[in-house]
């Protein structure tokens, strides 16, 4: 556990004294900041519950509404409220900076398993300091829970604990509409298992059957409570735009940025999205672990292939994992000093990226 409490402490401490400093005095405080956007919607759900049915403006039009939030975060929430009596909205940050730990552990475990310890080392510094939105992990946000489930998914799957690899998957599908990828990487890993035993064993089957559970139970939740069984979808479409177009919107966004934008935002997003692209691409080696690679893969595709707000592209890449993996290993094999200079300089940026998507940019993230 030493390696992740360290490289907690150290990138928590960077995060939150950037976000301090470049938070303009009279302006929304560090709380505030680290409750922004979303955050506010989670808290409020742990406080008050979801909507009853769907919402319309005055005018008729279906707008947006909580029920697009999976539940177990917000769950997260209102536990650590009724525990330490904590406000809802300090209950949100401490759940996340609480998940992010547990992350930071089993993510490192799993890459000790399949690289070895250096490795590991350097791919959550990555993983927590480096990423461009690695911010949202200590903010109000569901990344960090998402993550330590998916990964704790991975990591009992390379054990072979197959039930409890289901029952992570499943809590997973009560997090994030991503933990599609998390099941299917698990479907990999049993299959795979059960090609090497070449006998039906009832284990990866029960684990594979937990782990379909958690996404279709909320969306069926959702279409009872609302009278409509696709209302999860509506809600999406109708708030945020979010729905699947095989990348139509990315691509368009990518041909726009770099022919015509001369905005800041936009063109580092472009060239960041492009990086982490290639280096999934990289990352598909003949040694990879194939669920981690199914896994990763599949958050990306996920991410790129819908048409949602493009700024918010970098932070829903944060549990990907995948493309961190040939830097880490690069890095494992380079001199100490490349190492320590380069994960230096890599932090500070990836963390002062994050601060300035909240501090600077006006629109959500």
């Amino acid at each position: 556990m030493r390696p992740a409490l360290a490289v907690y402490a150290l990138t928590a401490i960077v995060h939150l004294v950037l976000l301090s400093a470049m938070t303009a005095p009279g302006g929304p405080g560090l709380r505030n900041r680290l409750l922004a956007w979303d955050g506010g919607l989670y808290v409020g759900i742990a406080a008050d519950g979801y909507a009853d049915a769907l919402t319309y403006t005055p005018q008729g039009q279906l707008t947006g509404s909580n029920l697009a939030f999976f539940p177990l975060y917000p769950l997260l929430i209102r536990a650590l409220h009724g525990l330490t009596g904590l406000d809802h909205g300090l209950s949100a940050i401490v759940g996340a900076h609480l998940a992010l730990v547990a992350t930071l552990i089993v993510v490192h475990r799993l890459l000790e398993r399949l690289y070895g310890r250096r490795t590991a080392t350097i791919g959550i510094v990555l993983l927590a300091g480096a990423q461009p939105m690695a911010v949202s992990f200590f903010m109000g946000y569901s990344e960090s829970l998402f993550l330590a489930l998916a990964a704790g998914t991975l990591l009992a799957a390379h054990r072979r604990a197959w039930l409890t690899a289901g029952v992570l998957a499943l809590l997973t599908g009560l997090t994030r509409p991503a933990a599609a990828a998390v099941v299917l990487a698990l479907v990999v890993a049993a299959v795979l298992h059960l090609l090497r035993e070449r006998r039906i064993s009832w284990r990866p089957v029960a684990g594979v059957a937990l782990g379909c559970v958690g996404t279709p139970a909320y969306l069926w939740w959702v279409g009872l409570r609302t009278g409509h069984l696709d209302a999860w979808f509506t809600v999406q479409k109708a708030g945020w735009g979010t729905h699947w177009d095989g990348g139509a919107a990315f691509f368009a966004f990518l041909g726009r940025t770099l022919a015509h934008s001369d905005g800041w935002i936009p063109v580092s997003t472009a060239v960041l999205l492009l990086a982490l692209l290639c280096a999934t691409v990289l990352a598909w080696r003949r040694d990879a672990w194939p669920p981690l690679v199914v896994y990763g893969t599949g958050i990306v595709v996920m991410t790129l292939g819908q048409s949602n707000y493009y700024h918010s592209k970098l932070r829903l890449l944060v549990p990907a994992v995948i493309f961190l993996v040939p830097a880490a290993r690069a890095l494992a094999r380079a001199h100490r000093r490349t190492t320590v200079v380069v994960l230096t300089a890599a932090t500070l940026f990836g963390c002062w990226y994050g601060a300035y998507m909240l501090t600077v940019w006006q629109y959500a993230i």
